[in-house]
């Protein structure tokens, strides 16, 4: 007997991103360009839709212009760090540095510049999502031997989690991808640009504002130091950029 139904293709669980800008046209080519390339994409015309639409579908990252009615891109951004680490990607104007700034300091894991080259914010969401959903699972090695301590900081670098006396501190996936960098290479001193490219995947001659370095560097020492104006953990290696500690 011959079976004439057809073959359903395999399902590949598609990376959800939530673009959230008043510009109608804006919404309509990212949305169209990620679809392209393989993401789901839901849309927010204003700030109070993209929470909405954040609660409703949980993207796996968020394009979040900062402009917006309602609820501007500050307002969710600080909304959805309450309680979620998800990536977030800010679009700013061209000459507004401040916007940039905030954002980061807010929880951003990294912006784009208005008009943008749509390749570009391809290459940046790709970038971002590699970074913060490096899951890895290992059933043959021994966690304790993935596990880094420094004073009373735990970091388990396998399930990408870091500790103070047992407490869980909250980082963003960039965050934990930039502290293991300098955690794993202790006493090594990195720029910033080199620390852009290890982390945020910029080419080597991408002209970038590397003050998403130092933010980033801000809100870890933030998070882990006892005293954030004197940082025991985190340095900085004059002329050069950071480093962590070094550790025997």
């Amino acid at each position: 007997m011959t079976d004439n139904s057809e073959i359903q293709p395999e399902q590949i669980d598609q990376e959800r991103i939530l673009v959230a800008d008043d510009e109608a046209s804006i919404r309509r080519i990212l949305e169209t360009r990620l679809k392209m390339v393989g993401y789901d994409v839901i849309t927010a015309s204003d700030g109070e839709e993209a929470l909405e639409a954040f609660s409703k579908h949980n993207p796996d990252l968020i394009i979040l212009d900062v402009m917006m009615p309602k609820l501007d891109g500050y307002g969710v951004t600080r909304e959805i760090r309450r309680n979620s680490d998800v990536p977030i990607i800010i679009l700013t104007a061209l000459g507004d540095v401040s916007e940039r700034i905030t954002g980061l300091e807010l929880g951003a894991d990294d912006y784009v510049i208005k008009p943008f080259s749509p390749k570009e914010l391809e290459a940046r969401v790709k970038a971002v999502l590699r970074r913060t959903q490096q899951r890895e699972v290992s059933t043959t090695s021994k966690v304790t031997k993935n596990i880094i301590t420094t004073g009373n900081i735990k970091i388990d670098t396998i399930r990408r989690q870091v500790f103070r006396k047992n407490e869980r501190i909250r980082l963003t996936g960039m965050e934990f991808s930039l502290l293991e960098l300098l955690v794993n290479n202790s006493g090594q001193p990195f720029s910033r640009n080199e620390i852009l490219q290890h982390v945020w995947s910029y080419p080597a001659d991408h002209r970038i504002d590397t003050r998403v370095v130092d933010v980033h560097i801000s809100r870890l020492r933030s998070k882990l130091e006892v005293d954030p104006a004197n940082p025991e953990l985190i340095l900085t290696a004059r002329g050069m950029g950071y480093m962590f500690q070094r550790i025997n």
